[in-house]
This record gives C-alpha cells, structure tokens and sequence, in this order.
C-alpha cells in the first residue's frame, strides 16, 4: 500500500518489525524513499502526526493477544492529528463453517494449493496453514499464526483508545457489510480538537 501512495505523491512513513519486509518494500519502491520505523505496530513511533493510519491485509490478527491489539489501537491513536482516521481491513472468522467438533476448515483447494485453517476458539486463535505443490511428491507448508477479532471487539478496542466508529463496510468498494460479510474495512476517527 506504501508503494502506490508514494507514487502519487501522498506522503508515507511506515513501521515495520521485520527488516527483510523493509528492503522489499525499498526495492519495490524504486528510487522513491519511504521512511519506515523499525518496531512493533502495537508501540513504536513515528515521527510528527497523521491524518490517517492504516492497518490492512489481517495485519492486526498478527498480533496474538487482545492486549497487544488494544495497544496497537492505543498507537495508531497517539499517531493521529484530531480529526483522523484509522482504517482496518481485516477477515471475520469462519466459525459458522466449522463443523461441531472439528477444528479446521478448508479455505482454499485448487491446482497446486490447499488452504486450511485450524481454530482454537478458547483463546481466540487460528492457523492459516498454506500448502504448495507441484507434479512432484514434494510439497511447501508456510503457517501463520492470528488472533481473530470479532468487529464489535474491534469497536470495543476502538472506544478504549478514544475513537470512534465512522463506517464499516465489506470492502473496499463499500460494499454493504452483513452477517454474511467474509471480511470488512473499518474507519475510526479521532475526535477532532474542540
């Protein structure tokens, strides 16, 4: 997402824990230099304040506590002029396709991929397993491990953090969000100053 803003001349700082994460972004980003704080979302600091602070692609779920999520918020709050926005893409978690007594679900099958995620409800939990595999007997596993979030929960961590719910939607193009919705694109916005 940094890429395409410095492209069009929207100024970007980014914060990032991963330094291999950091010098692909530096090579997709070409010539343009994108300053980016080396650090955990849920604390680290950029300099100066920002009319919007975003969050997309599950990113949050990578943070495994509801403590360090709520932190995050608390950041992304501190890093907000009055009257900005905090914006979260995030999946809503597929328990209504897990069948009573099982712990995954398959997400994704095709040629040369199996998706599956498998669930710990008690602690909010879930691992995207990743299989990949070509003609041969050999096949690739990546996992990642996340914490689901509920949108009311995010809302809740929202609130902690003084902001304020503006719009939720499906997608990103607006999309009515519903009870069905696989995913969702929230806006949070700090009050402006009185």
């Amino acid at each position: 997402m940094a890429v395409p803003l410095a492209g069009r001349g929207v100024p970007v700082t980014g914060i990032d824990s991963s330094r291999p994460m950091v010098e692909r972004l530096r090579a997709k980003a070409g010539g343009s230099a994108i300053p980016v704080v080396i650090g955990d979302m849920a604390n680290a600091t950029a300099p100066g304040e920002y009319t919007l602070v975003y969050l997309v692609y599950n990113t949050i779920s990578n943070l495994l506590t509801q403590a360090e999520q709520v932190e995050c918020f608390r950041n992304a709050a501190r890093h907000l002029a009055p009257g900005g926005r905090f914006v979260v893409e995030l999946w809503v978690p597929e328990l209504r396709r897990l069948p009573p007594g099982q712990k995954a679900t398959v997400w994704e099958s095709g040629p040369g991929c199996i998706g599956l995620d498998t669930y710990d409800v008690l602690h909010q939990h879930v691992v995207s397993h990743h299989f990949r595999f070509d003609e041969t007997e050999q096949a690739r596993l990546f996992r990642s491990p996340h914490r689901y979030i509920w949108p009311a929960e995010l809302d809740l961590m929202a609130q902690l953090a003084g902001l304020r719910l503006e719009s939720r939607h499906a997608d990103w193009n607006e999309a009515p969000f519903t009870a069905d919705s696989p995913s969702h694109v929230t806006v949070y916005r700090l009050p402006p100053a009185d």
